[in-house]
């Protein structure tokens, strides 16, 4: 391709709206650009890279015995219905109505139609097991659209369904999709952990993500390095960290504290730590309202409360709800005579003598107890994992960082294939729900995250294995023939040989030339000048500082072997 030809309009200046860098760059590089919140279109270069990573996922699926196929993006509501996911998925559920007035949705997801479409054509153990798969445009209605194709409203997704007569069969199933996943990311040399997850509207039993560590992650990963644990936030097992207190029960009192709301404040106001105090939260959890308590320093892990409410909406209870549960003020609410039902944390009953709410605006109580001055039944892991807290698994210090999700797997068991009827027959003429695996990978969100890992000042630094093209030839001066000459002799030879080769041909200065290169990130950049006459050329990597002076067929055979990873 000549880049007099190609449609690649790059930016010199950091749009405003960019946060993080694969933003910042995918922008800048010209890849995409922006049509909406959350909507972006694909230009030439980075079609050709969200390709490329297609390709690699489609060669190992295929590899691993799945099947490719295509359904709908526009789905029936039926078929969610039936499962009970058309409420759950809440206002992330792009709806609309045809002309005769039938509920349709954009498809966030496709896990009811893969499984009727099962469901109505696999009767028997015979066809069994199958692994179906699609690489389509995904919808969903993100409350806050952010870092470019990260987070997104329209977004291409490979996502696979597993097919099996047994848990053995999903075993297997779900094993090959794992390796699959890790020779698709490792042919990505992406950095990326494997980590136990939420399942979340996906439902089932075992979930696991990959994920690739990074400062801008909207999940938080905890791991251990002694023995390899590794899960997000909404999925790790907090341990209680039991304070050392040898101090006697001492008598609960009630103490004034004026316009002592937040636990900044309070530790101000008692001269202590935040953990000496119970901090009591109020929740919506659809339509009931519930109290929940942690230790003063941790914060209540949301997804975790969610689960284990089981409820498909939850967000903190507004003033006026606070006030009618605690007749006290916002600030003021704790469990000692709180009629709402109350859900304490794992650490509660472990601490003695401590500070909460009094239910009363303006005061507190003092040397509080778990057992004698309020009990609950419900006392369960809700609270976020923090830095140093100990491993669930080896007992040594968890570390915590952030990561960007780019591949989940879920066993689903019979979640689905249950609500949706999808059975067969099996050895014995029994009818038996079929058991479900899946798979997804966010093809977009990948992209990115491989530029987030590979970049430097001056852009993106791609992967032979993604990057839009192989080799960039830059021809200094357009009006000097032999360069001219040589640079056409290098770019046919090259492209001859099967290597994907941009000729930089415009009349523009070298330093644009060499900033478009560089900003792009061809991983090979071949820089023809003065020295054509002599047949000799300018050979750089992207991803090393300087260049080396070869001959033309050095330079072509480095840029082969190169590219071929010979």
């Amino acid at each position: 391709m000549k880049a007099s030809r190609l449609f690649m309009p790059t930016l010199r200046q950091v749009p405003a709206e960019a946060e993080i860098a694969s933003h910042r760059l995918m922008l800048r590089a010209g890849l995409m650009r922006k049509l909406a919140s959350g909507i972006y279109s694909y230009l030439p270069l980075g079609l050709r890279a969200l390709k490329k990573v297609e390709n690699i996922i489609r060669e190992e699926m295929d590899r691993s015995g799945a099947q490719e196929l295509i359904m709908s993006a526009l789905l029936p509501a039926e078929a969610y219905m039936e499962s009970g996911r058309w409420e759950v998925f809440g206002p992330e559920m792009f709806r609309l109505k045809d002309r005769g007035g039938r509920d349709f949705c954009l498809g966030p997801t496709h896990e009811e139609v893969f499984t009727t479409t099962v469901r109505n054509e696999i009767k028997s153990y015979k066809s069994l097991p199958i692994t179906l798969y699609q690489i389509q445009t995904k919808f969903r209605d993100e409350i806050r659209p952010r870092f470019g194709v990260m987070r997104c409203r329209e977004f291409v997704m490979k996502d696979a369904y597993s097919f099996d007569r047994d848990e053995k069969g999903l075993d297997q199933s779900y094993q090959a999709m794992r390796d699959a996943y890790c020779r698709i990311f490792d042919r990505l040399n992406l950095d990326y952990t494997v980590v136990q997850a939420d399942s979340g509207a996906m439902g089932g039993s075992g979930s696991e993500e990959f994920t690739v560590k990074s400062e801008i992650g909207e999940s938080v990963l905890a791991f251990c390095e002694a023995c390899g644990y590794a899960a997000y936030d909404e999925k790790d097992e907090c341990k209680p960290v039991p304070e050392e207190d040898n101090s006697p029960f001492a008598p609960m009192e009630k103490v004034a504290t004026p316009d002592v709301k937040t636990i900044e404040d309070l530790v101000g106001f008692f001269g202590c730590t935040p953990s000496r105090f119970g901090k009591t939260l109020l929740y919506k959890a659809d339509d009931q309202t519930v109290a929940v308590m942690v230790r003063g320093d941790r914060d209540v892990n949301e997804t975790k409360l969610k689960n284990y409410l089981k409820c498909n909406e939850l967000a903190l209870a507004d003033e006026e709800t606070v006030q009618k549960e605690t007749k006290a003020q916002v600030g003021f609410a704790g469990p000692v005579g709180l009629k709402t039902r109350l859900i304490v944390d794992l650490e509660i009953p472990y601490m003695k003598n401590f500070i909460t709410g009094a239910n009363d605006t303006g005061y507190h109580y003092k040397n509080v107890n778990f057992g004698r001055d309020f009990e609950t039944k419900e006392i369960v892991d809700l609270r976020t994992i923090t830095e140093g807290d100990p491993c669930p698994v080896c007992g040594a210090k968890i570390s915590v960082a952030r990561g960007i999700e780019v591949g989940h797997i879920f066993k689903l068991g019979t979640k689905y294939s249950e609500a949706l009827h999808c059975t067969f027959l099996d050895e014995n003429g029994k009818e038996k729900p079929m058991i479900m695996g899946c798979y997804g990978i966010g093809v977009g969100r990948t992209m990115a995250s491989v530029i987030e890992q590979n970049h430097d000042e001056y852009g993106i630094i791609w992967p032979v294995s993604i990057a839009p093209y192989h080799v960039v030839i830059v021809t200094v001066s357009m009006e000097d023939e032999e360069q001219k000459a040589l640079s056409e002799k290098i770019y046919n030879e090259l492209t001859e040989k099967g290597v994907e080769v941009l000729w930089d041909d415009r009349s523009e200065r070298p330093g644009v030339k060499f900033k478009d290169a560089d900003l792009i990130g061809f991983p090979v950049r071949i820089t023809v000048g003065k020295k054509a006459k002599e047949g000799r050329v300018e050979y750089k990597l992207r991803k090393e500082d300087g260049f080396t002076e070869l001959t033309t067929e050095e330079a072509i055979e480095s840029a082969i072997a190169f590219v071929k990873g010979e």
